[in-house]
């Protein structure tokens, strides 16, 4: 018999992330929050625009069906501020974790005065230049991904460096989306790794550039599912070129991450903190006003 004692063998819990909108806060908070339960299996479904009270009550069926079904009472993370679709969706026989639910009342005492309830209100442009600077990083990223062009690096923030498939690309649009920051990618090539030097396109942009490594065997096995059985994506060409970029590196002293167990957003987030670069619309605060 399986030892039913043990955290992980626990049954897989059904969890749901719910939202009038695009779901995005729901599953941002969501897997926050199962993260911190790392022994149990979880299985996510995210339903986004549940603007009207009758596909509210399809989903609350749903939801209780599938309780009835396996006997394990689902988890849902809500983020809806409409009243009446939330207080449907309260009713389910799932653990509902609703912030609006949470969080408003508490803001509406302090700041004595009643919210709007309304939905869709984190989306709206509340300040039309910030967000179309946030606009042009993006642009800026995805036209200056992998190299491809070089020409207006003289604008970049940042210029994330590493060889080919350390994350450079993901990390420059989440600091564009995020950040507001215009980031650049640069693929350091085997051609690169002959010389003793930085890669010459960026050698004269020095201060603007982080670098980025991993775990060779983790490289390795990402490098095999695009080139399975290549000389690219075998650990003896990964272990050299990891060796040799972290060389690069520090003898030119840049900054660098190792990237093997950390999220996108966690790369994005240390390499904001590391270089002092700030996200739009962010006050400069000093960290001695902490």
């Amino acid at each position: 018999m399986p030892d039913n004692s043990h955290p992980s063998a626990q049954p897989r819990r059904i969890v749901y992330f719910l939202s009038n909108r695009t779901a995005i806060t729901a599953e941002t908070l969501g897997h926050s929050l199962l993260a911190q339960f790392p022994d149990i299996d979880f299985s996510t479904t995210t339903i986004p625009f549940i603007d009207s009270e009758d596909k509210a009550q399809r989903i609350v069926d749903a939801i209780n069906r599938e309780h009835a079904d396996s006997g394990i009472r689902p988890i849902v993370i809500s983020t809806m501020a409409d009243e009446a679709i939330s207080s449907i969706i309260l009713k389910s026989k799932a653990l509902v974790l609703d912030p609006f639910d949470q969080f408003l009342p508490g803001l509406e005492n302090l700041l004595q005065t009643t919210s709007i309830h309304a939905s869709g209100q984190s989306h709206r442009i509340a300040n039309q230049t910030l967000y179309e600077s946030r606009i042009d990083a993006i642009d800026y990223s995805m036209i200056h991904d992998d190299g491809v062009t070089t020409k207006n690096y003289d604008q970049a923030e940042i210029i994330v460096v590493g060889v080919s498939r350390v994350g450079k690309t993901p990390t420059c649009l989440y600091l564009a989306l995020q950040f507001g920051l215009k980031a650049a990618n640069y693929p350091i090539t085997e051609e690169d790794m002959e010389s003793e030097g930085l890669p010459k396109i960026v050698r004269q942009y020095k201060r603007k550039i982080f670098g980025l490594t991993t775990n060779p065997k983790r490289l390795a096995h990402i490098r095999q599912e695009r080139r399975p059985n290549s000389r690219y994506a075998s650990l003896e060409q990964c272990r050299y070129e990891i060796k040799t970029a972290e060389e690069m590196f520090y003898n030119h002293k840049v900054p660098y991450l190792n990237t093997t167990t950390m999220s996108i957003e966690e790369i994005a987030t240390k390499i904001v903190e590391v270089t002092g670069l700030h996200r739009i619309s962010r006050p400069q605060i000093s960290k001695m006003d902490f």
